[in-house]
């Protein structure tokens, strides 16, 4: 069994240091597989098979390599840190603008002062501007790029430490020739200086670091919400009545608390007494309130709106619906997909390739400049060098998928859409043919039963045996069959070697002989003979509903018909996936005259009936090997199989554990029009991704060679220091800002 350890990851900026990362903790031993997320500062490590934990030699290793690696803490612990941090940016990004700016204008637009010692005054006065910029406010750059060229990689911070050192660097020769006789005539002979292009890279670079976080923040936003929702402590109820605040923490399932108007219901639990709206909208995106009564369901980070209610606990604080929740979008925001792995891979040699096109840049220009303007050949070398060192920066492609993905999962938590990964999301987006699922997909999930046939039996004697073999089952239309059942008696036999037959029915024995309930298949497995009542049975399943028959050795007994209403948004959803182009199928183990009724109400064509749950599994396989793209939707044990071969798996929220541990996105609430929601979500953050690397892709395309001079020959323009910082920025925050759009996203709601 492999198990994973999570690790804050502080020190990283760009795409690059991602791949850093990734390639020091793999190198560590018994690390079977490492996922490093830049946006969330995270790293989730799996070890491999009986592997030891070794904590000591992940950080070791991870400090080593110039970053921090250290325990996580709490969510909200990292969130006050981000808020911090992001703070202190922006006042280094205003010091260093309130710098910046002035050092422009005395430097380009100040008249010219004389000079002081025989070095420029204007110059000068640029110098002292710059240099508290250079030295201070963009100290973290130089010594992130000496720790990163310590350990034989490039990142964003070397782009930015070699661009300001080389343009800093420059202009203190050309201020200080006068007082250097013994430097090169070229510095001595030059007209102009770039303290303002230094000052205003790290000024432009950190500004863009601010909005930038204040923007990851945001993306950041729908998950902590969703952390917020938890409270702390809960009132537990004495044997007196009394409360007591518990953390939450600490309650234990089967603990009765009591939560007052307008609190928010700590835990997951059942309603013991009260009757009470639950706004709901938060955990389900659920547009009115939800009358909770004695009996009923509650989760956890709901708010009560009108009355009190005391609740039994049925879940452990880690384990609640809302638990479950975040740990997912938690996990869907560590995914990677795999176009993003791509991407990866050129960041891991982007710096290397642009150090390269720089000493292009000032390998040309050094010897083919003179002519092109007042300019020295050294000194328009400086300036591609510089200017292609900044306007490189692989900061946009590391940020492309990560954020993305942290606000379109978010977003969909806040409806009740829970993505388990971004391969899902990928594949969403492909998505050709839709199967569904009959029973508590299409319809309500809660049959009720509508009409017993006996044949050789009674009516008591039929829901006694069917009762105490769907006894214990979680089946839908065992509910229907024991609610019957105690309506009409409170007798039931005893009967023992009760065994699942996997998609058929139960069987069981009775004081020697074999009782079943099941469909037709079981019956033949019996020995029951059903050919004289065909025309009964067809007549029956006409009408829509599911057929249940029940034998005591080779006689049968009867037949339960049990009918289960349509979904009300059911219509609705089916509309919008074929305006989506989407081909749907029913896949179902009824009867084909049972679902071709609910296929007729809903507007399906495909019907695939009598289907056992490994041949719905072959069913899905089929359809891919047929080159389509498939999502299933289900809610039960018998769609688990299909669930997991599918493209797309969605399970209903309500569905049994099985099926919601297989599929690849699960519903909070049991609404079909949700899984066309997700599928649209899934699409729309998939693009947003796209977008976003193409964007990034296109900026640097253009952007380079820019930089480097390409217009030169033909314009005499070459783009200044500063206007590359900015571009660079402006890159980075695009991207993010791009990516925050799906906050605006909301579930389509389609008019039957």
């Amino acid at each position: 069994m492999t198990t994973e350890s999570t690790y804050r990851i502080e020190g990283m900026t760009c795409a690059a240091c991602v791949s850093s990362v990734d390639s020091i903790i793999s190198k560590v031993g018994d690390v079977e597989s490492v996922r490093v997320n830049l946006a969330l500062e995270k790293a989730v490590v799996r070890w491999k098979d009986g592997a030891d934990f070794n904590h000591d030699a992940i950080e070791k290793a991870v400090n080593s390599g110039g970053f921090a690696a250290s325990s996580m803490p709490t969510p909200q612990q990292i969130r006050q840190e981000r808020i911090d941090a992001v703070r202190q940016q922006g006042w280094n990004a205003g010091l260093a603008l309130l710098l910046a700016i002035p050092t422009l204008i005395v430097s380009m637009f100040l008249s010219d002062l004389g000079s002081s010692n025989g070095m420029n005054s204007n110059w000068l006065i640029a110098f002292l501007l710059a240099l508290p910029v250079y030295l201070y406010m963009g100290q973290q750059f130089h010594i992130g790029a000496w720790k990163a060229i310590g350990k034989g990689r490039a990142n964003m911070d070397v782009l930015v430490h070699l661009g300001t050192t080389t343009a800093f660097l420059w202009s203190s020769l050309v201020l200080f020739a006068p007082k250097m006789s013994f430097l090169p005539e070229i510095f001595s002979s030059t007209q102009h200086v770039y303290f303002d292009g230094a000052a205003l890279i790290i000024a432009f670079v950190l500004l863009g670091n601010f909005l930038e976080g204040r923007a990851k923040l945001q993306a950041t936003d729908a998950i902590f919400s969703l952390i917020d929702l938890q409270p702390k402590t809960a009132n537990v109820l004495d044997d007196d009545d009394r409360t007591t605040s518990v953390p939450v923490e600490d309650i234990e399932p089967g603990t009765t608390i009591l939560v007052k108007t307008g609190q928010t219901i700590p835990l997951d639990g059942l309603v013991l007494e009260g009757s009470a709206l639950i706004d709901m909208s938060m955990m389900t995106g659920e547009t009115y309130p939800v009358r909770a009564r004695t009996g009923d369901e509650v989760i956890g980070g709901t708010i009560l709106i009108d009355a009190p209610l005391t609740i039994t606990t049925t879940q452990p604080y880690h384990q609640t619906v809302l638990s479950n929740v975040i740990q997912l979008v938690d996990e869907a925001q560590m995914g990677k997909a795999p176009i993003q792995r791509y991407v990866d891979r050129i960041a891991a040699v982007f710096v290397p390739i642009v150090i390269a096109c720089a000493l292009v840049a000032v390998a040309y220009w050094g010897l083919f400049s003179d002519g092109f303007d007042a300019r020295s050949g050294g000194e328009i070398a400086v300036l591609a060098l510089v200017s292609t060192l900044v306007i490189a920066c692989p900061c946009a492609l590391g940020l492309a998928t990560p954020t993305a993905l942290m606000v379109g999962t978010g977003t969909g938590a806040r409806f009740g859409l829970l993505v388990k990964g971004i391969e899902a999301l990928e594949r969403s987006h492909a998505t050709t043919t839709l199967v569904v699922d009959k029973t508590g997909t299409l319809t309500t999930g809660k049959p009720k039963v509508s009409h017993i046939e006996f044949v050789d039996g009674e009516v008591r004697e039929i829901l006694s045996i069917a009762a105490s073999l769907e006894h214990g089952s979680t089946h839908p239309l065992a509910d229907a069959i024991i609610t019957a059942w105690s309506n009409v008696t409170s007798k039931r036999p005893d009967l023992t070697d009760i065994q699942h037959v996997g998609g058929m029915g139960i069987t069981g024995d009775m004081e020697g002989e074999i009782v079943a309930i099941g469909n037709e298949p079981l019956m033949e497995q019996c020995n029951v003979d059903l050919i004289e009542y065909q025309d009964m049975i067809q007549q029956a399943a006409s009408k829509g509903v599911t057929i249940s028959f029940v034998s005591k050795g080779r006689v049968l007994l009867g037949w339960i018909e049990v009918s289960d209403a349509l979904r009300s948004t059911t219509k609705n959803a089916l509309k919008h996936a074929r305006r989506s182009n989407l081909e749907v199928i029913m896949l179902t183990g009824d009867r084909i005259e049972a679902a071709e009724q609910i296929a007729k109400e809903c507007g399906i064509e495909e019907v695939v009936a009598n289907v056992r749950p490994d041949k719905k599994a072959e069913f899905i396989a089929s359809l891919k090997e047929q080159g389509k793209h498939v999502a299933m939707i289900g809610d039960g044990i018998n769609d688990a199989a299909a669930l997991a071969i599918a493209d797309v798996g969605i399970a209903m929220g309500a569905g049994s554990d099985i099926a919601l541990e297989s599929a690849d996105i699960v519903l909070l609430r049991n609404d079909l029009m949700d899984a066309m929601n997700a599928l649209e979500l899934g699409r729309g953050t998939v693009n947003k991704i796209r977008t976003n690397l193409w964007w990034a892709f296109i900026y640097n395309i253009i952007g380079i060679p820019l930089a480097m001079g390409l217009l030169l020959p033909w314009t005499g323009w070459l783009l200044p220091p500063a206007f590359a910082a900015a571009a660079m920025s402006l890159s980075s925050i695009s991207v993010v800002a791009n990516s925050l759009t799906l906050k605006w996203w909301r579930p389509s709601q389609i008019e039957a």
